[in-house]
């Protein structure tokens, strides 16, 4: 028996239009090495899609490449994700069933005493028993784990297959500490295979008689991802031993930018050295700049400039990241207020001791930049009522 195990494919999840196409292409070689290992089914773990009602492009995507499988008689079972599930219970994943492209394993079966019963569906060639458990936002599908009636699994014959888009607490990496989990104990027994979903890491564990599998994502869905795991992945399963495969056609080159104690031009001739000498072939190049300016803003780094040398040198996309990155003197505010008026007032309170002026001043001019455009009014003219509203403000305080 040959199976492939994929999860968290996030069809539709980038907005950079460079990075969609490279998981579009990540996701289409998936389905290239499923067809030439000549795998007898596919499990897909939940999150197939990155929304619930995915765009077209992401559906076209999907249904071309499951109709690959299905013309070459390979089944495919899904479970909906924490993306891809509908409170509604309905989902993009009924719609592929329907059309014959791929069996939705998470049905219920009546429980006479009123528990969650789960329905086991047979894989015709290789007689292997497969069952599977919906993902839900927050972890809300651990109270179905605990309504969950495992008796009948026992009475199966075969090799047998859970499907489960959780994160559990014994195999949960310490960065995602805060992601909902439940416990191992909570999987039913007596399965030899647990297929994982939600969880991007890629991960073998036997623990406990649990042989729990996560691939991670077919392509890094965030920035911090491209940093980390560098690279996409699913399992192929041949005769029990898991065989992980990588996908990295572009690959990952990630730096770190202290920019402590500097100005905005020492951080640029930092970022020139890092391209200095180099070749980027088709990379995805991150950044992510780190510290305390000792004078400047962030906002004063020429990045279009550095940026450009990286595309130079070949690289495919140049991503940055600032959010660690501050300028002295600039500190974030804590601010308890209910409306945005409230908050404004709270500021400007918050920074008195900064404002030579008075805070009536600060307020008559926040006052006078907030005046709404008229309905057909022209451009210009709104521009020059509030320059006039504003000259008002300042000559009234100047009178004072």
């Amino acid at each position: 028996m040959k199976f492939a195990h994929l999860a968290d494919c996030h069809v539709g999840s980038w907005r950079d239009p460079r990075l969609r196409d490279v998981s579009r292409k990540y996701f289409i070689r998936a389905f290239d090495i499923i067809i030439e290992e000549g795998v007898d089914f596919v499990l897909i773990a939940g999150d197939l899609f990155n929304a619930a009602v995915p765009n077209i492009e992401s559906l076209k995507l999907v249904v071309s490449q499951l109709r690959r499988l299905r013309d070459g008689k390979v089944p495919v079972y899904f479970i909906a994700g924490s993306h891809d599930f509908s409170p509604s219970g309905k989902s993009i994943l009924d719609v592929l069933e329907q059309a014959g492209l791929g069996v939705n394993v998470a049905k219920r079966d009546a429980s006479p005493d009123g528990k969650l019963s789960l329905r086991i569906f047979r894989d015709e060639k290789t007689g292997a028993g497969i069952v599977g458990m919906v993902g839900r936002r927050g972890g809300l599908e651990k109270s179905f784990f605990q309504a969950l009636d495992s008796r009948h699994f026992a009475d199966f014959d075969g090799f047998k297959i859970f499907m489960f888009h959780s994160a559990i607490n014994e195999l949960k990496p310490k960065e995602l500490a805060n992601m909902e989990s439940f416990p191992l104990s909570l999987l039913p027994r007596g399965f030899d295979y647990y297929a994982g979903g939600h969880v991007h890491i890629v991960e073998q564990a036997d623990v406990d008689g649990y042989r729990v599998v996560f691939p991670g994502p077919v392509f890094p869905n965030t920035f911090y991802e491209l940093e980390v795991l560098k690279k996409g992945g699913f399992f192929i399963v041949e005769d029990g031993v898991a065989k992980f495969v990588e996908l990295n056609d572009f690959p990952v080159r990630s730096f770190v930018v202290d920019c402590n104690n500097k100005v905005p031009s020492e951080v640029e001739d930092d970022l020139r050295k890092l391209v200095s000498g180099k070749s980027f072939d088709d990379a995805i190049i991150t950044l992510r700049l780190k510290g305390e300016l000792i004078s400047g803003r962030p906002s004063d780094i020429d990045f279009n400039d550095v940026v450009s040398l990286f595309y130079d040198a070949g690289a495919f996309v140049v991503l940055k990241n600032s959010a660690a990155l501050s300028a002295k003197g600039f500190h974030s505010l804590k601010v308890n207020a209910d409306n945005v008026a409230d908050v404004e007032l709270e500021i400007i309170r918050q920074h008195s001791d900064q404002n030579n002026f008075g805070d009536d001043i600060t307020k008559d001019v926040l006052k006078a930049l907030s005046v709404e455009k008229l309905e057909n009014e022209r451009l210009s003219d709104y521009e020059k009522r509030v320059f006039s509203e504003v000259e008002a403000a300042v000559k009234d305080f100047m009178r004072k």
